[in-house]
């Protein structure tokens, strides 16, 4: 068979039309969606790109694998030591090693290895193309690589194409020749000047005061579409266009690669899935254009999945209400089936749709994996998706999140100075954009999360090779990556920009914040 896994990297899953957004960013996804099966609920189990890449590659969740940084400890995978073997254990049963063994060719175009300094990710791959432009390319150059690709390679009889597009990521840069396709198109109306006017006295990078990071970035000035604060609405307005953009130029090139799969004859014999990295974060949490904690919007993904020859019974035997909602207790997805224009509610990880896509190739999914395939419930029909799912995040924050029925808990390790509590309460069904906490309202459920956080915890430790959470060595290595800064410079310019009550906040509680605790588990 013949499989083309489009990676859309910080692609929000409410951006797509698709998904019920308003502005028409997505009609080739929208498309694909609609002859194939999209999954509301998939998330990255651990943020931002190299740890959620890392858990990809390896089907292992990062406290397993142990990475969950950007940099410094906790961002390469655990040495396997003594029992490394001529080949590694993460290669011998990388997500790509049982595709190979099934005969097919495998390739990736991408720059995210050489990025991040990530090669493991390529292991299992027959070959990787570089463009070695490190993440900052456009949709149209990755597009002419594996257009040639597709040329030379796609009568082959079974191959593996994974097509990395970075546009929807910060700097926006998508050319200006391809114009502005939302000027007439309204902002989403929930970031009102109010909310704007509240979150330009938030602290943290990437806060509307400074969406390059801790400051200005003069390196930014070269891509007129991005905004250097959310200073008016205007600016919101940029943010939202300048993303938006983004995805329908990333969107564009992948409908101009299906028609070369088209004019090849090879549409009723090739699958396609679009998917992502992660999400991203604008406006939620007082955070924009960025992807920097465990929470709904960073690490929900879109996963759309057209599979030829695959039948189910599609939009009408999807319910839309039935989803367990206790509270406290499960949310198991509707039957989907495989479309068309079916649609899968259940929680998975994004390293359970991979181990489905493995078994609906005829692959088997590795014994060490954590994701697991629900191949079977839908050819079925049957409901699928997990009870609740913990989703971790460590190169800004360090946090981990428990996502069920219409919550979301978010502990707080290390805030990357956004001054967040050590527990957050969001009910997404009526908040969905993360703007009140309602912990204090709700102990029971927030008792419930960080009970299976903490069950989560001892499980996943117990099958690790260390016992030793790399979160916790990450906090005792002095902090995530990415918030390791200069403190009294940054509480400086809290105070020169009218922010003085956070940089005292910060200063009274001894920032940097001290390690966490000494037994090698973060407590619940």
């Amino acid at each position: 068979m013949r499989l083309i896994y489009f990676d859309v990297d910080t692609l929000r899953a409410d951006h797509l039309g698709c998904y019920g957004y308003n502005r028409p960013t997505s009609p080739v996804i929208d498309g694909l969606a609609a002859r194939g099966l999209r999954l509301d609920n998939v998330h990255a189990s651990d943020t931002p790109c190299l740890p959620s890449r890392s858990a990809l590659s390896t089907g292992q969740f990062g406290i397993r694998n142990g990475a969950v940084n950007h940099g410094g400890i906790g961002t390469d995978l655990l040495p396997e030591g003594a029992r490394r073997g001529f080949r590694t254990e993460a290669a011998a049963h990388s997500w790509m090693a049982p595709l190979r063994d099934l005969g097919m060719w495998t390739t990736s175009i991408s720059t995210f290895a050489e990025r991040h300094s990530a090669y493991h990710f390529d292991a299992g791959f027959n070959e990787c193309l570089n463009l070695g432009t490190r993440g900052i390319e456009t949709a149209d150059q990755v597009a002419a690589v594996a257009r040639d690709w597709l040329l030379r390679n796609g009568h082959r009889d079974d191959w593996f194409l994974h097509v990395h597009l970075w546009d929807p990521h910060t700097p926006y840069r998508t050319p200006s020749s391809f114009g502005d396709p939302f000027d007439d198109e309204p902002v989403p109306t929930w970031l009102d000047e109010e909310v704007r006017a509240a979150h330009w006295l938030l602290p943290g990078p990437h806060s509307a005061q400074e969406l390059a990071g801790f400051g200005p970035r003069d390196v930014w000035d070269r891509y007129p579409r991005q905004p250097h604060q959310a200073a008016s609405m205007d600016d919101v307005r940029r943010i939202f266009d300048g993303y938006d953009t983004g995805i329908r130029y990333a969107d564009d090139q992948i409908g101009q690669l299906l028609d070369v799969v088209d004019v090849l004859g090879l549409t009723d014999d090739t699958a396609v899935m679009v998917t992502a990295d992660h999400g991203e974060n604008l406006g939620e949490l007082g955070i924009y254009c960025d992807h920097q904690t465990a929470d709904q919007h960073t690490t929900r993904l879109p996963f759309v999945l057209a599979w030829p020859g695959l039948h189910g019974p599609g939009r009408d035997g999807v319910g839309r209400d039935g989803v367990g909602r206790d509270g406290v207790g499960s949310e198991v997805g509707t039957p989907a089936g495989l479309g068309p224009d079916a649609v899968d509610t259940g929680l998975h990880y994004q390293i359970d749709v991979m181990a489905t896509v493995l078994e609906l190739a005829g692959a088997e999914v590795p014994e060490r994996w954590d994701g697991s395939s629900f191949a079977d419930a839908l050819r079925s029909g049957r409901p699928t998706g997990r009870d609740h799912l913990v989703l971790s995040h460590g190169a800004w924050t360090a946090q981990r999140a428990v996502r069920f029925g219409e919550w979301i808990c978010i502990r707080t390790y290390h805030d990357a100075f956004h001054g967040f509590p050590e527990v957050l309460l969001f009910d997404l069904e009526t908040d969905p954009h993360e703007q009140q906490d309602v912990a204090a309202d709700h102990p029971d459920v927030v008792e419930h999360a960080l009970a299976r956080l903490a069950e989560w915890a001892s499980d996943a430790l117990a099958h690790s090779p260390t016992g030793v959470d790399p979160l916790w060595t990450v906090m005792t290595g002095g902090g995530p990556w990415h918030s390791r800064v200069d403190v009294p410079w940054y509480l400086d310019r809290l105070r020169a920009t009218g922010r003085g009550r956070w940089a005292d906040h910060f200063a009274a509680q001894g920032w940097p914040r001290p390690p966490g605790p000494a037994l090698g588990v973060l407590g619940p």
